[in-house]
């Protein structure tokens, strides 16, 4: 009987096959997209503050680019490849590494990322002292385009207003309502957070305070009822601060008072460029 040897033979190596780029396929409808991307995706962020420290927070990231009328798609995991190299502080100068990274990578004329995040600020009670943490609603807003940055700061800031003409017209007591300051700016040199915050803060009939004990919450009452605002006084109080500070290039500012006595809110808007008008 011959004797016969079993020798396993290999497999075929598999044929690597070419994938297809689909979005990188020519489009023939001719119309150019103004963004796309990814949006509301989250991811862990650190955020120098004024005291010396950095927070480690949460932020919420849009991220799009432009797409010219021949190209079928952008490529999306692109933007979270991007935003998973960031791991570090994020900063004026990351944040401009992330635009130019996106439409360098991309292709695009012009990319554009929001990070949104809350903010906390430690602050101390006017009286007893008492501290505690109140939160700010932050955004960083970044626009690339023709190799040109735009970057603006957008803060919301909690405050108390109490109405001049409730006070003016009552025997006594005034009805106040929590108010809502958005503060857009952009602006040259470096601008610490709490900056911004401070100056809506002072320009309020009162701020807030994450936790007041009985001797606080006579002053911050006594404090609204001395210095009552308008929706227009404190968007123009804000205003005028902003003007004399050379770092804010362009603001916008917005309060939004949601009344206590209606049911609808008053609002008040003042904006302005300084570049366009200089001089």
């Amino acid at each position: 009987m011959e004797n016969f040897s079993m020798t396993p033979s290999r497999p075929a190596k598999a044929e690597v096959l070419p994938i297809a780029d689909v979005q990188a396929s020519t489009d023939l409808r001719r119309i150019p997209i103004n963004k796309v991307g990814i949006k509301d995706i989250r991811h862990p962020i650190r955020v120098r503050d004024r005291s010396g420290g950095e927070q480690h927070t949460v932020a919420t990231f849009s991220m799009y680019v432009d797409l010219p009328h021949n190209f079928k798609g952008t490529h999306m995991s692109r933007f979270v490849e991007i935003l998973n190299q960031y791991e570090r502080e994020i900063t004026v100068e990351s944040f401009k590494g992330m635009l130019a990274e996106i439409t360098e990578r991309l292709g695009a004329r012009s990319g554009h990322i929001e990070m949104r995040f809350p903010y906390f600020i430690s602050k101390k009670a006017p009286v007893s002292g008492v501290q505690s943490m109140l939160d700010y609603d932050v955004t960083f807003v970044g626009q690339r385009k023709d190799n040109q940055n735009c970057l603006r700061i957008k803060i919301v800031v909690p405050v108390t207003s109490l109405c001049p003409c409730s006070k003016k017209i009552s025997d006594y007591g005034a009805h106040n309502q929590r108010s809502h300051v958005t503060v857009d700016c952009r602006t040259r040199g470096f601008i610490w957070l709490e900056e911004l915050i401070d100056v809506v803060e002072q320009e309020a009939s009162c701020e807030l305070y994450g936790l007041l004990k009985r001797p606080d919450e006579k002053y911050v009452t006594e404090r609204a009822y001395d210095n009552p605002k308008f929706v227009e006084d404190m968007v123009r109080d804000i205003a005028v601060k902003f003007n004399a500070d050379e770092r804010v290039r362009a603001y916008s500012v917005e309060s939004e008072n949601f009344e206590s006595i209606h049911n609808h809110s008053a609002y008040a808007m003042v904006e302005r460029d300084k570049d366009l008008h200089a001089g």
